[in-house]
């Protein structure tokens, strides 16, 4: 009561703290004159003058208020756009290292220019972060031309750049990229054989654009980098063909985890199956033989029954093609983890592609945490404000519209079902349709888009479906949403990246009707009709009441319903929006009270008859709340687990980057050497035992297979007081003075690149085993609950455990490679480093299965150094020739397209020679 009290008189915190803004605001606007009076050459001088006041030692909040003014100006200028007092705002609110919640409509892409422009002066870099490539692209160009403006360099980090077109733009002051694209390259980044070949530099700063989509709903996943295995298509087949004889009384499935389990009925059943096609080992389908088989048979099970086409996913060209939760686009190339990909395949009957294996991995919420300030911007954030400051030490700022909101939010509307629901909804779009109003509705699925079109074919409405099997027509689509009469049908408005312009969008009008005639005065007086018929239309758009929004069913997050509402009432438009819920939507049916739903089929309720209440929609919102915080449990246990494996990967890259900063690592590889000794003795001869409890006989043959040497140990135990440090002492001489003898024969130069490309071809080799154990681990160290374990501290324990039996086996192999290989060798200028084997990159759930990431075509053209080559191949392997190659020597990679324009990777075209 006092609190609200309080929060009246004085106004809540967000509120003070945005006041206490104003004055650096006011400091802004004086220098708003004068910077006015300045010629374009004189504007431009001030990034110029800035560098040297932070030589002088000023700070950046020294030079704030001047900086934000010259962007303002420069805006005028180049974009003829103005920034707000309150863009101001939120771009102080960025510089902070803060997240700035700005409704839809107020421009945070205008925004981000102003900490972009005044973080980039120390000439450090700052990373804008956008979600897809087209945002990445247009906000490079677009907002682009103010940074080149005052001086600055721009990048943008796209799908198929080459590792010399990367390095250019991660060197740029300010570089545009995806979140995908960042967590990527620094992963390849730490598979590569030189410090030269990287193409990031040091994390500075970062602004994260729709900042909730990428570090809370994508963080649910982590980034993964993966290469084939063996081909088991025949496995997934036959497993498939014996769960599609399971009836649903074999299992139990849950639907709000997506994991299903076979009741005991089932597994007899399935045993009995697998035994009659020759899959089963024994009787039992639990003994640890058929674990292979079990596994599978999950995977199956999950693809059959929890897996749905036209929801999840959708078959294209002959291909599983899965469709984005939270976007509901098509995510070509992008595959699910563990088997279930192919599970899928084999349930729709198409071509089955070999499984995965992980080469590395990290979280979004690791890879994000390694900026020293990151910002983040977007329309929905409040309702996760916790969860920013827990995981990121982000706190979230309301910053006001610049215009008062006048958009209406009407009551929810519920129905029994979903055949009353969507002809109350095609009904309400009829008429909102004949009067002119255009119509934004959001669907949670492919299936309920295409539904609902039905509905309005019925009703004879015309209107556009944007979603996954139009995803190429999508920005055309959304821009034109506004225009007079439009009825528009979205699976998802997360994210598109295109405002909804009431009367049309110009631009792209331009861009469609006009893309074939050529400059001249035609043009023009087409554009300029263009323009008026806009103006003209967004009146009556106005008048008509703006755009209307309605929600087909609740999302589970309360944050993309907000999204699909913001849509409408843009910089002071008029608007509607009103969801429409029934007591099938997947929200209720799942996660709501039972009791509200037993009260209300209990009820009169008449078909076709809708009831609202402010009771029914706190029962809903109570639900969504339920799934929140769920998903926020499921994301921390991501970052728990990957917390571990984040402070092995700190250890791993930290070495590599040692390694290849080194000029030598010849006391790297003697100190690996002796360790190996000592490790061997030790377990032959352990300490406190007596020398007839020692095991001789296997030292003798390990000294033989990893060193090379034929060890006296029998005259050794013919002294007197013979101890294992003396053992180890002369195991040691013995090995030093081998490799002397070794090297004494070999180039020193020569010698030393043999040394590093070992080490780091061994490094990473079991690094990615050990990333494969890890997952094994993580995917059963739950059962330990039922021992009564915390499963976070076992798998803590296990893996550090691991670890340090990584790092022994590490020093053993390449001490055993180093000691006993022969090895061909060639001048230091004609080693080619070895490349990375082709790859798919992807962002997968280790809890659902559920893939948020793109394929980078091309990306195996990063030059690195994993798997694939021994030691003695990397040594004598080919060297690269140019002979008539025109593109030799320019950086091209070997499996990136040919720049002759072929469609052939590369290595297959002009740089075949190589």
């Amino acid at each position: 009561m006092l609190g609200a009290i309080a929060k009246t008189l004085f106004g809540s915190s967000n509120d003070r703290y945005v006041k206490s803004l104003d004055k650096i605001v006011r400091q802004i606007a004086a220098f708003e004159t004068d910077l006015e009076s300045l010629s374009d050459a004189e504007l431009a001088a001030q990034t110029a003058k800035f560098r040297e006041m932070l030589a002088g030692g000023q700070t950046l909040d020294d030079i704030l208020p001047e900086a934000f003014a010259t962007v303002r100006e420069a805006g005028k200028r180049v974009l003829g756009m103005r920034h707000f007092d309150v863009q101001m705002i939120g771009g102080i609110v960025l510089h902070r290292g803060e997240i700035a919640e700005m409704r839809t409509g107020e421009g945070k892409t205008l925004v981000a220019t102003l900490a972009s422009y005044l973080n980039a002066i120390e000439g450090k870099g700052v990373h804008v972060v956008t979600v897809n490539d087209y945002l990445a692209r247009r906000d490079a160009e677009w907002m682009g031309q103010i940074y080149r403006f005052l001086g600055l360099t721009v990048g943008v980090i796209v799908p198929n750049l080459n590792e010399m077109e990367r390095r250019e733009a991660y060197d740029a002051d300010i570089t545009y990229a995806t979140n995908n694209e960042l967590g990527f390259d620094y992963l390849r980044d730490n598979m590569k054989h030189e410090r030269s070949q990287m193409v990031q530099r040091p994390f500075n700063y970062g602004i994260v654009d729709e900042v909730d989509s990428i570090l809370i709903d994508e963080a649910r996943t982590p980034l993964i980098i993966s290469g084939p295995t063996d081909d088991k298509s025949d496995l997934y087949l036959s497993v498939d063909a014996i769960v599609k004889q399971i009836v649903p009384e074999d299992y139990e499935a849950d639907e709000k985890t997506k994991n299903i389990t076979l009741t005991e009925d089932g597994v007899e059943r399935v045993e009995r199956m697998l035994e009659d096609a020759g899959l089963l080992v024994g009787s039992n389908l639990y003994d640890v033989e058929n674990t292979q088989v079990v596994h599978h048979l999950d995977q199956s099970l999950k693809a059959n029954v929890m897996f749905k086409r036209d929801i999840d996913y959708i078959e294209k060209d002959g291909k599983i093609v899965i469709i984005d939760e939270f976007t509901g686009r098509m995510m070509d190339g992008r595959r699910w983890s563990n088997g279930l990909h192919q599970a899928v395949e084999a349930k729709e009957g198409v071509r089955i592609e070999p499984e995965n294996q992980t080469m590395a991995s990290i979280t979004f919420q690791n890879y994000f945490r390694m900026y020293p300030k990151l910002s983040g911007m977007t329309g929905t954030a409040a309702t996760e404000a916790p969860e920013f400051y827990d995981i990121y030490k982000m706190n979230v700022v309301t910053i006001p519209t610049n215009v008062a909101v006048l958009r209406v939010d009407e009551d929810d509307e519920f129905y029994k079902n979903t055949q009353d629901k969507f002809q109350a909804i095609a009904k309400l779009i009829r008429e909102k349709s004949e009067i002119g109003q255009p119509v934004l509705v959001g669907t949670v699925s492919i299936e309920k888009s295409e539904l609902l079109s039905e509905y309005l074919n019925a009703e004879g409405v015309k209107h556009a479906v944007l979603n996954a099997r139009f995803h190429e027509m999508e920005a055309h689509i959304v821009a034109q949403a506004g225009r007079m009469g439009a009825v528009t049908i979205a699976t998802n408005m997360a994210g598109r990246g295109t405002d909804i312009q009431l009367g049309g969008n110009v631009e792209f009008r331009i861009e469609d009707e006009l893309a074939e005639t050529p400059e001249g005065p035609e043009r023009d007086a087409e554009i300029a009709r263009f323009k008026a018929e806009a103006a003209e239309e967004k009146a009556r758009v106005l008048a008509a009441g703006g755009l209307c929004v309605i929600g087909t069913e609740r999302h589970e997050s309360r944050r993309i319903d907000n999204q699909l509402r913001g849509r409408s009432g843009r910089q002071g438009d008029p608007g509607l929006s009103k969801f429409y819920l029934c007591l099938e939507d997947d929200l209720l049916r799942i996660f709501g009270p039972d009791t509200l739903f037993a009260r209300m089929m209990n009820s009169n309720l008449a078909d076709g008859e809708a009831i609202g209440s402010k009771w029914l929609s706190k029962a809903i919102e109570t639900a969504q709340k339920k799934v929140e915080a769920r998903n926020y449990d499921i994301r921390k246990q991501v970052v728990e687990y990957d917390d571990v494996m984040n402070d092995q990967r700190k250890v791993i890259y930290e070495q590599r980057a040692d390694i290849m900063d080194s000029d030598a690592v010849d006391d790297v590889v003697i100190d690996m050497r002796h360790d190996t000794v000592n490790s061997m003795v030790g377990d032959a001869c352990p300490p406190g035992s007596y020398p007839e409890q020692w095991d001789l006989a296997a030292l003798h043959e390990r000294i033989g297979d990893t060193l090379g040497l034929d060890a006296p140990l029998n005259d050794w135990m013919q002294e007197d007081a013979v101890e294992p440090e003396l053992i180890e002492e002369r195991l040691r001489e013995m090995a030093d003075a081998k490799m002397a003898t070794k090297v004494s024969d070999v180039e020193a130069d020569s010698w030393k690149m043999l040394e590093k490309s070992i080490l780091l071809e061994r490094l990473d080799h079991h690094w990615k085993e050990h990333l494969a154990t890890l997952d094994a681990l993580r995917q059963v160290v739950f059962l330990r609950a039922y021992a009564q374990k915390t499963p976070i501290n076992e798998y803590k324990q296990e893996a550090f455990g691991l670890f340090e039996k990584m790092l022994e086996t590490i020093r053993e192999d390449v001490t055993r490679i180093l000691m006993t290989n022969e090895f061909t060798m060639r001048a230091p200028e004609d080693f080619a480093l070895p490349e990375l084997p082709d790859f798919l990159t992807s962002h997968i759930d280790p809890f659902t299965g559920e893939d948020d990431s793109s394929q980078v075509p091309g990306a195996a053209a990063m030059m690195g150094a994993l798997g694939g080559s021994s030691a003695g191949q990397m040594a004598a392997g080919d060297t690269a020739l140019l002979g008539d190659d025109p593109y030799a020597g320019t950086g091209v990679s070997r499996n990136a397209p040919c720049p002759c324009g072929s469609g052939q990777k590369y290595k297959h075209c002009h740089g075949a020679a190589a």
